[in-house]
């Protein structure tokens, strides 16, 4: 049976929930769950970000979403499908940009404005951490533990961490996580979200209001979802469990072929596969 809502790891379904002119209000209320009640979202407004020019293939693979609010506060939100090589390190590079885009011209005093990462995995980012919190809140700390910056905060959201089920879901958050867990698998909205702000987000994501251009980015955005999440699973679970380097090795280079297939650019494969430009430049797909 096909799915009656769209599924939001895609990168048409997060953008079609979250970035989306008609639908702010959806990524507003999301935003507002995290925030500190000083930095709560009245209104907010998507930032253009093609100046960005030469990093642009790259900047795509890791956040997608990037907005400001009426008192020039900014906002990175992303939907991560798989592990990537330096998640952190490339965390911290992007929001560089939203940092020197503050800077004016002529005298300036360096006030700067606060800036959110925030990032949605679809997996564990670190195994070996001794805390299990679904939400792990960062920022810039001295010996003591006491904050020393507090305008520059990083949010990682871990979703398969996220284990409540309808029952144990206490707050609007809890809803908002429980929402976008299951989004793709209801088949109807559960009474728990029925709500304004949910009833709309069901209604965005429902497949069969989209038009047929929409229905066929959709499915295309799905197929690449699929390929890329099962081959991962599939490849280094088995190169795991088998202990064989090779097996890891192989199950990169047919993540690497799929995605060559589908146009991806050699920086987002090499992201994804730890494989280097030039072994990526020297695949060739088919053969």
């Amino acid at each position: 049976m096909k799915a009656r809502y769209v599924n939001p790891y895609t990168d048409f379904g997060f953008k079609r929930l979250f970035g989306e002119e008609a639908n702010k209000d959806l990524l507003k209320d999301f935003l507002n769950e995290l925030l500190p009640v000083e930095h709560k979202i009245v209104e907010l407004n998507f930032k253009n970000t093609e100046q960005w020019g030469v990093i642009a293939a790259e900047r795509k693979a890791i956040f997608d979403i990037h907005c400001e609010n009426a008192n020039g506060e900014r906002f990175i939100i992303e939907m991560q499908k798989a592990k990537i090589k330096f998640l952190k390190d490339r965390a911290m590079f992007y929001t560089t940009f939203p940092i020197r885009e503050q800077a004016e011209k002529g005298e300036w005093d360096f006030e700067l404005n606060p800036i959110y990462c925030v990032a949605l995995l679809d997996f564990k980012y670190d195994e070996d951490r001794e805390k299990k919190d679904f939400i792990r809140n960062v920022q810039l700390k001295d010996q003591y533990c006491q904050v020393f910056y507090n305008k520059l905060t990083y949010v990682f959201i871990e979703m398969p961490r996220f284990t409540k089920e309808e029952p144990e879901l206490e707050t609007h958050f809890d809803k908002w996580l429980y929402f976008l867990k299951h989004l793709e698998d209801f088949e109807k909205i559960p009474e728990i979200l029925k709500e304004e702000i949910f009833e709309k987000a069901f209604h965005v994501a429902e497949i069969a209001n989209f038009t047929a251009e929409q229905l066929a980015q959709y499915e295309e955005s799905l197929k690449v979802y699929r390929d890329l999440k099962g081959v991962v699973d599939t490849s280094y679970e088995e190169g795991k469990a088998e202990g064989r380097v090779e097996g890891k090795s192989e199950g990169k280079i047919e993540i690497a072929l799929k995605m060559k297939l589908k146009g991806e650019p050699a920086e987002k494969i090499s992201e994804y596969t730890d494989l280097s430009i030039e072994e990526i430049n020297q695949l060739k797909p088919g053969e």
